[in-house]
């Protein structure tokens, strides 16, 4: 399975990555894939960019290197309702949003079903694409539910590589576990490097090593082509 986009990526903007857009696009470049996602925090997040960073992104042009370029937010899940940290005039800029639950924005130790809730609530916005790793154990969920939900609203959950890694210690188990029922439900699937330096950049083999493991297909994985990618965003190809 080839991925030939990195859908979660972070630059200097997010207060603790260490590489510009430039330096992530050329890496990106360098390592033969067609197109990268920017996924900076949202700005609820301890040290990430001001709200304006978003609005901003109309100057970053649409490809650099050869490489497509998808303006994007990984924003941060406020509370059980789903409430992203981005307003929906923000929002509507954007190439690709993706939402998840991070430690430090005000939703900590909530617990599983809170935890659950709030990530349902998030997949019902339409605008909201993916759910970055939600195999965090910090973050405890109800995956058959999470799993079923996803399909059912046609939202993607992310395999995220440095969860296997550098990040989120003890993710595995929840990832393995996770990616067996998406192959169960036909889940739509996103795999990301959460890159936080250009190196990391299309760094994907932990993730792509669960995936096969589970049997998800690559007709579920939505950055396994353009033209999938594209349909799934709703983006002019």
């Amino acid at each position: 399975m080839k991925i030939i986009a990195d859908l979660h990526t972070h630059t200097v903007a997010s207060g603790h990555a260490y590489s510009t857009v430039n330096e992530l696009v050329q890496e990106a470049a360098r390592k033969g894939l067609a197109a990268i996602a920017l996924t900076d925090h949202g700005p609820v997040l301890p040290g990430g960019p001001h709200l304006y960073h978003f609005g901003a992104m109309r100057f970053i042009p649409s490809s650099l290197h050869g490489v497509r370029i998808l303006r994007g937010v990984e924003a941060n899940i406020l509370d059980s309702a789903g409430t992203i940290d981005l307003p929906e005039h923000y929002l509507e800029r954007l190439d690709f949003i993706m939402a998840g639950l991070h430690e430090g924005c005000g939703f900590d130790n909530e617990g599983i079903d809170r935890n659950t809730e709030a990530v349902l609530n998030a997949m019902a916005n339409p605008r909201i694409k993916a759910i970055s790793h939600p195999g965090n154990p910090a973050f405890p969920l109800h995956y058959e539910a999470v799993a079923q939900a996803a399909q059912a609203t046609g939202t993607a959950l992310e395999i995220n590589n440095a969860s296997f890694s550098v990040s989120r210690k003890g993710s595995r188990a929840n990832c393995e576990a996770l990616a067996f029922l998406l192959a169960r439900y036909c889940t739509p699937v996103v795999v990301g490097s959460d890159a936080h330096i250009a190196q990391g950049v299309g760094e994907f083999d932990d993730a792509l090593c669960v995936i096969e493991q589970a049997g998800i297909s690559e007709s579920q994985v939505v950055n396994t082509s353009m033209e999938r990618l594209v349909a799934f965003l709703g983006l002019t190809s």
